[in-house]
């Protein structure tokens, strides 16, 4: 895995790298590097299976997270592949032409993040919200409960509960000690 670092580091401009443990590591590159490094990982360095793509909204930042999770069957190794894209023009390069399946975790991210990816099938297609209009809902400046109020029937007689305090009393009510003797009930 060194060797492939080292690699990594001479060939492209790596920014950062974070190794988890022996069989995980983290490198970010720049976005128009993605391509070439993909490719380069996937047929030279055995990083054959694309385990999944996933986005973080790092809203402070203004910026989204993409991070290609790549395995390698004879390294028994996981690899992060992680860039970062502008947050106001959410676009990145489809990565279908190297794992076929991609498309599917391209078209996820366009519907819950907004992230297009042109030129991906279908990833204009709803994925799981048909009809949907709002803000892509996993952003983190969609307001859920905005959202819920809006849209769904309010019924009367709802309460809230602190969570700490609801289950203690719902757990430990019967082990409450008695003020006569100190003792717990029974």
């Amino acid at each position: 895995m060194e060797e492939i670092l080292r690699t990594l580091e001479q060939q492209f401009a790596i920014t950062h790298q974070n190794k988890m443990r022996d069989d995980l590591l983290f490198v970010d590159v720049k976005k128009d590097q993605i391509i070439s490094l993909l490719t380069y990982l996937k047929d030279y360095a055995g990083f054959t299976h694309l385990a999944f793509l996933q986005a973080v909204d790092r809203i402070e930042d203004k910026k989204f997270q993409l991070t290609y999770m790549l395995y390698s069957f004879q390294l028994k190794t996981n690899l992060g592949i992680r860039v970062f894209i502008d947050r106001e023009k959410a676009e990145m390069i489809s990565i279908d032409k190297l794992w076929a399946h991609a498309w599917q975790y391209q078209r996820e991210l366009k519907e819950m993040f907004g992230i297009d990816f042109p030129g991906s099938p279908r990833v204009d297609e709803s994925f799981v919200l048909e009809s949907w209009e709002e803000m892509p809902p996993m952003k983190r400046d969609f307001d859920t409960l905005e959202y819920s109020i809006k849209t769904y029937y309010q019924r009367p007689g709802r309460s809230t509960n602190d969570p700490k305090k609801y289950m203690k009393k719902k757990l430990y009510n019967n082990f409450a000690k008695s003020p006569d003797t100190g003792r717990k009930n029974d």
